[in-house]
């Protein structure tokens, strides 16, 4: 196992490499003059010089370059180019924000989806059965900004269940008060789509040659689902789940700027709106890094879940 931890780590690198040069040319080559940009439409070219020559732009782009790779491996992108604070501080103060909601939607969707996934796939040809899928296939076919349209409508301006939007400093208001809506509106979009995969997942255990052969000796059909099947299918499933974990914040985008949540999602959209490359620098790189590592950590476990699974 250490063996092939090393190798992959090995393999990451080109990878990051990869994922830096692109972000490096994407913003310093193609995305125009932040200095431009940050001097406002009327400047003087000599105020633009300086917001150059502030920021280390007239240097050459190897000395750039050269910059960028230190700040990603010493965590310093410095400061914000709009509000002069630390980047590592904006980052390490609105990703808590984020997973506040992000994270309970991930393991809500995990529980409800698989939950429900195992209850159909046991009752799989049936009316139930069907009557699901089909309210899952209606679900997905209607977008979340719809969905938090209505809510906020109906669940917080008509019957007042829930503020409109907003956010606190206080960790269990923010729990009970503020987040619930949100993370109901994102569970609304989410649990549809999860729950035809896994239950697909389930189905497709279901007919198996360990299955049936299970039932040709006597076990009953809860056996076969709890003890032989739902073991086999959770390989696929907690797949899936650990994969959806760098999507938490690319999917807080829409419901940060809606509600008004302080988190990161928010943040991203802000510093593009201020052409604030350092930060979206910073974000862009430590997701992606978040990415591989998260890839890493589900080739582990399918070897935990499965020993069959031979890593190379």
């Amino acid at each position: 196992m250490s063996t092939y931890l090393l190798r992959r780590i090995w393999q990451m690198i080109p990878t990051l490499a990869g994922v830096m040069l692109l972000v490096f040319f994407l913003f310093n080559v193609f995305g125009g003059d932040p200095a431009a940009i940050l001097a406002g439409k009327v400047a003087s070219k000599e105020k633009i010089d300086a917001i150059r020559e502030q920021l280390g732009l007239n240097a050459p782009i190897w000395v750039q370059l050269w910059i960028f790779v230190k700040q990603v491996f010493t965590f310093d992108f410095g400061a914000s180019w709009s509000t002069n604070e630390a980047v590592s501080a904006i980052i390490l103060q609105k990703a808590p924000v984020s997973l506040t909601v992000m994270l309970q939607v991930w393991l809500l969707d995990a529980i409800v989806a698989v939950t429900l996934a195992v209850a159909v796939a046991y009752k799989r040809g049936s009316f139930t059965d069907r009557a699901v899928m089909g309210i899952c296939t209606a679900a997905m076919s209607i977008s979340l900004l719809l969905y938090v349209v209505v809510g906020q409508w109906l669940l917080a301006y008509k019957l007042e269940w829930f503020p409109v939007l907003g956010w606190s400093d206080d960790f269990w208001t923010n729990v009970s008060t503020y987040a619930p809506l949100p993370i109901l509106l994102l569970l609304f979009v989410s649990i549809a789509p999860s729950l035809r995969l896994y239950r697909s997942f389930v189905v497709e255990e279901t007919g198996q040659d360990y299955a049936r052969t299970a039932r040709a000796k006597g076990a009953s059909e809860h056996r076969v689902m709890f003890v032989h099947v739902l073991r086999n299918a959770a390989v696929p499933i907690v797949t899936n789940l650990a994969l959806a974990l760098p999507g938490l914040f690319v999917g807080s985008f829409l419901i940060e700027m809606v509600f008004s949540i302080p988190g990161l999602g928010k943040e991203i959209v802000n510093a593009v709106q201020r052409s604030d490359f350092p930060v979206i620098k910073a974000i862009t790189v430590y997701l992606a890094m978040f990415a591989m590592a998260v890839n890493l950590l589900v080739d582990v476990l399918y070897k935990r879940l499965d020993p069959r699974v031979e890593l190379k």
